[in-house]
């Protein structure tokens, strides 16, 4: 039996990472561990965001409590054993002040839930488990019991996870902006570095980006932070870090020598994109839970037609809509780690790099396509490469994941785990 997957996922909730959470509260305890809840600012602003995992354990409570009335199974069993700590990061990239949000899953992120199912709404109570001097409610409210809410900044309570816990034993899920990593590793590099595996949704090598022709949303929000990251990757990270501005010089660079090189497994659109959940498929799937009275059903039934509806409007009705599983795949490959469908590019990592300050390349992932020789000795270096993309110590190694066990086969997976048979 494999090993159980113990991640934290670093999220900005969004239907699809609303779709991988469940997923993973949906997994079975043997399997995976959500140990961590990181918060971040991306589809919608970090106050929103928050409200969104908060209202998320709201409704399956319901849920929980509708299943056990009408005698169904209850599943989610990884959400009745583990207690995952919620803790929230910064508002904003570490180099802007201005908020990014990506804006496609609507002003709450999404599609007008909250409006539009009220009885589902968490009572707003429950901010004061995360602000100190708000006043809270007299009794805890039953859906508090699935998570552990945390008052501090989430890249300190990754760190003081992967410090207490054994080394090489949790890994982390980043599908937002990854300031709140940056963060964690700019604070305490060696203690980030216990990581077993960083997971990352985000970048576009061989398709078009989604938020400019070649950048991908989440590292156009922070693509320093991104390039900071990536940069750990390196047996010499000093050659691939980003410019940094004055105004976050206090982050400054990593220590000459570290004890290990981050493992970075990379999921781009170019593999994320083709993963999809068809409107047919999941009305015909969703359509008699909702008809029986689920709670969870309902809730999801409206952030999916949502969604359905804003790829109609803005890519038009030639084709039929479906949601790209950009979030869930990266719980997928939790779940199905060792299984030989996964193939990453070539079987080796590759020199990807971010670009932080171009003025049409912002977040760019760049490759070097020219098809030259690299060095094979990491004291060796090419005459005239003076940017290390020919070295055999300088440049990132990156994980890029390429191959699935199949773009068609994880959809009913993912609806048959949340909901069952009917």
């Amino acid at each position: 039996m494999a090993p159980k997957q113990r991640i934290i996922f670093d999220t900005d909730p969004g239907v699809d990472d609303m779709m991988a959470m469940l997923l993973a509260l949906a997994s079975s305890p043997e399997d995976l561990e959500l140990a961590m809840l990181s918060v971040t600012y991306g589809n919608v602003g970090l106050k929103s965001c928050l409200k969104n995992v908060v209202a998320m354990f709201h409704v399956l409570d319901k849920e929980m409590e509708w299943r056990k009335s009408q005698g169904r199974p209850l599943g989610f069993e990884a959400l009745r054993t583990y207690k995952p700590i919620v803790a929230i990061g910064p508002e904003h990239a570490l180099e802007e002040e201005i908020l990014m949000e990506d804006g496609f899953h609507g002003s709450d992120g999404l599609h007008g839930v909250h409006e539009t199912h009220p009885h589902l709404n968490p009572a707003d109570t429950w901010k004061a488990l995360f602000q100190d001097g708000v006043a809270g409610a007299a009794e805890d409210p039953s859906f508090y019991s699935y998570f552990k809410p945390s008052k501090l900044p989430a890249h300190k309570e990754m760190l003081r996870i992967l410090k207490e816990e054994p080394a090489d034993t949790i890994t982390i899920c980043a599908v937002g902006p990854m300031t709140n990593v940056a963060l964690a590793a700019a604070e305490d590099p060696e203690t980030f570095l216990r990581v077993k595996e960083l997971v990352v949704m985000g970048g576009a090598l061989e398709v078009p980006g989604n938020v400019t022709p070649v950048a991908e949303f989440n590292t156009y929000a922070d693509a320093i932070a991104t390039a900071r990251v990536f940069a750990l990757t390196s047996a010499a990270p000093a050659s691939t870090m980003p410019v940094v501005p004055e105004k976050i010089a206090k982050l400054g660079p990593y220590p000459e020598s570290l004890g290990k090189k981050l493992r970075l497994s990379l999921f781009p659109l170019d593999i994320t994109t083709p993963h999809l959940l068809n409107r047919g498929f999941f009305f015909d799937t969703i359509t008699p839970h909702v008809q029986a009275g689920s709670p969870l059903a309902a809730w999801v039934n409206t952030m999916m037609s949502g969604v359905f509806r804003k790829i109609e409007g803005s890519y038009g009705d030639e084709t039929e809509p479906g949601l790209s599983l950009h979030d869930p795949v990266t719980i997928w490959y939790m779940l199905t780690h060792d299984h030989p469908g996964w193939k990453t590019v070539a079987g080796a990592p590759e020199d990807i790099r971010v670009e932080t300050s171009g003025q049409w390349t912002h977040g760019m992932h760049i490759i070097d396509r020219r098809g030259r020789k690299r060095a094979e000795l990491a004291a060796e270096e090419v005459l005239g490469d003076d940017f290390g993309w020919l070295s055999a110590r300088r440049g990132n190694r990156v994980y890029r994941f390429a191959e699935s066990p199949g773009f068609d086969k994880f959809a009913p997976v993912l609806m048959q785990q949340l909901f069952g048979k009917i």
